[in-house]
């Protein structure tokens, strides 16, 4: 079983590139120590172990172009220069030249140099360990009798200020994780080194204070391919992390995180998933109406535990702790999804609040006045009946009260029969609206009902219920096909498997911003027009049905009115 809550464990089909650079870093940094440090001739021993490490490394560095793609020249620029350091060995004044060129090399090969990464103080770390780490290895194979403590000091120092830098130096991660452990080994190996090199009595020091060094250098070098983990769960914040399930990254949310009942949500792309928790029967994670994904419920215990997802017989763990405060009422049932989906918005922004109400809880200003010009709309369509479709959360009551008071003002009716100049508008919770509209639907195709069409609130507005009728419209205070709209949506599909969006997300991930007037959008499903081999489309015309960015697949979402007064 893998833990999501701690570092990400590298796949199989990826292991070996990473096992190839630490090989290659190593067994450089084992010559280029050696040409920089001797002083003299070397052992016969010794100088056939560095001749037979630069053809490895060399051979290495070629291996790499195929293997992992790196660039030709610089692999070549290794090869020729960790071969030169051998052919040098026994003429420190030359050897140390090129040995001083090869750590350059190698310097900028670990820290990213060529590729321009890491922050200005990630990059002088890097530096200041690798060149101190090196020159430490070649006297320690040396068995030379200098303070080499003083290049153990450089690794701790700089190991100390990476762990500060890292995140994890005040919480457990630092000791539970992948990531964590790496960084540990790479700060407290050298100390060991610095022991074992202040022993100068006892036999075979040098050989084991080599090896430590070596270790804490691979140790460091190994961190920049281990995954930051996410952070540590907050009792009542949602959590938002990617498990690994079966060799596939799986984006997991658990809402409300809290002690009792809890939704556990993946994407449509990861397949069957079941959810248990520790001792617990596992749960089919399965749809639920008006909402993407598949869903489970899973009670939680209060304080520390887990959720473990499975895939067959591969399963992983993501850590929760709910704390021992209840979440909100709806956060669970059918108007768990809504507000699972307003969290989702908020993780995706980087933003980790406590989840302290739904959108279902009740009406937002905004949406009221949104219903009112929509009665108002409709009023001005010679419309003279509304059947009205709600629930009883707190929201939808409010909003149906308030279509009734609007519609009174207007000498409109609420209900009466759908065929005489009737529209339908639906003020309900995601679930009542999937399973209403699409029944709706189908009457229409038989029956002339609510020739006026069909109008539902701002919040029904996703990808489930937009493509459960042909079409419908919606008042809204944003243009879907806007730049922030837009980017949303393909960042919560990056981020979690395809997910289309949701109003409340959006609104959670944008935050607040001035509210501009309410438009009525019509959403209509769409099929684009086939083509001809070779044959040009107009300019402008979508060469697929899918488009990053849209809200409802094989959708369009145009304005159809001017600003409502």
């Amino acid at each position: 079983m893998e833990h999501s809550h701690g570092g990400v464990p590298v796949e199989v089909s990826s292991a070996w590139p990473l096992w190839l650079r630490l090989t290659l870093v190593l067994t450089t940094a084992f010559v280029a120590g050696i040409g920089f440090a001797q002083s003299g001739v070397l052992s016969r021993r010794l100088r056939a172990s560095t001749v037979l490490l630069a053809a490895a490394s060399a051979a290495l560095a070629l291996m790499s172009i195929v293997a992992v793609n790196v660039n030709v020249f610089g692999a070549l620029g290794h090869a020729v220069l960790v071969s030169t350091v051998s052919l040098l060995l026994g003429k420190p004044r030359f050897a140390r030249w090129a040995a001083g060129a090869l750590i350059v090399l190698l310097v900028a090969e670990t820290t990213g140099w060529t590729a321009g990464e890491g922050s200005s103080l990630q990059l002088v770390l890097d530096t200041a360990y690798v060149v101190a780490a090196v020159v430490w290895l070649g006297h320690a194979a040396l068995d030379r009798s200098r303070p080499l403590w003083v290049f153990g000091g450089v690794l701790v120092v700089a190991g100390v200020i990476r762990v500060g830098t890292s995140g994890l130096a005040l919480d457990r991660r630092l000791y539970t994780t992948s990531l964590g452990l790496v960084l540990l080994a790479a700060t407290l190996v050298p100390v060991i080194g610095i022991v074992l090199s202040r022993k100068r009595t006892a036999q075979n020091t040098a050989g084991y204070t080599a090896g430590a060094v070596a270790v804490a250098l691979v140790a460091w070098s190994a961190a920049a391919a281990v995954p930051v983990p996410p952070e540590l769960p907050v009792p009542g914040v949602p959590v938002l992390v990617e498990a690994n399930v079966a060799g596939q990254r799986v984006p997991v949310l658990i809402s409300p995180h809290r002690p009792g009942r809890n939704l556990v949500h993946v994407p449509a792309s990861a397949g069957d998933v079941q959810v248990s928790t520790p001792g617990s029967t596992p749960v089919q994670a399965s749809p639920i109406a008006g909402a993407e994904g598949a869903w489970a419920e899973v009670d939680l215990p209060s304080g520390r535990g887990e959720v473990v997802l499975a895939k067959g017989s591969a399963s992983a763990s993501v850590g929760v702790d709910t704390g021992d405060q209840p979440g909100p009422s709806l956060a669970t049932g059918v108007d768990g999804p809504e507000c699972a989906s307003a969290a989702l918005g908020g993780l995706v922004a980087g933003v980790r609040q406590v989840l302290a109400r739904c959108p279902a809880d009740a009406l937002s200003d905004e949406d009221a006045d949104a219903l009112r010009k929509v009665v108002t709309f409709l009023n001005s369509r010679g419309v003279k009946g509304i059947t009205l479709v709600s629930d009883d959360s707190g929201r939808s009551v409010r909003a149906a009260a308030v279509v009734r008071e609007a519609a009174a003002n207007a000498g409109i009716r609420i209900g009466g029969d759908p065929r005489q100049d009737s529209a339908l508008v639906a003020v309900s919770g995601w679930s009542v609206a999937a399973g209403t509209l699409p029944r709706i639907a189908a009457q229409q195709a038989e029956t002339p009902i609510h020739p006026h069409g069909i109008y539902v609130a701002p919040w029904l507005l996703n990808t489930p219920i937009g493509t459960s009728v042909t079409t419908f419209s919606v008042p809204l205070r944003f243009d879907p096909r806007e730049e922030s709209a837009v980017s949303y949506a393909v960042t919560l599909g990056n981020r979690f498997g395809g997910e289309s969006p949701t109003i409340a997300g959006f609104h959670a991930w944008r935050g607040s911003v001035p509210s501009t007037g309410a438009q009525i959008y019509a959403v209509a499903q769409v099929t684009a027009m086939p083509m001809g081999p070779g044959e040009v489309h107009a300019p402008g015309m979508p060469m697929t049905e899918e488009l990053a960015g849209q809200w409802i697949a094989k959708a369009t979402v145009v304005p159809v009115s001017a600003q409502l007064d």
